[in-house]
């Protein structure tokens, strides 16, 4: 019984340990251009503007937002095309 005990408190803290782990580590990210909508880009708004929440327009091509990294070309917008990882000219 001694050893079942010890055996359940090992288990349960390499399970805490693991969490804790899980939860420290940071997802990469990267700068994804023309995919917030107006008013909710994190930087990079372009002339006019001065950082986050300065897009005036949803999609705008030369704001952007920080998405995981490795999905922003999968990003699909209404206004046609995809994140770019460059500012998208107009």
């Amino acid at each position: 019984m001694i050893m079942n005990a010890k055996l359940a408190t090992a288990i349960a803290a390499a399970i805490t340990m693991s969490g804790t782990v899980a939860a420290n580590a940071k997802t990469e990210m990267e700068k994804c251009y023309g995919v917030s909508l107006a008013g909710q880009n994190d930087c990079a708004a372009g002339p006019g503007t001065t950082c986050a929440g300065t897009s005036t327009t949803d999609y705008q091509g030369n704001a952007w937002k920080l998405v995981p990294a490795g999905t922003c070309a999968d990003i699909e917008t209404p206004a046609g095309h995809n994140g770019s990882l460059e500012p998208i000219e107009s």
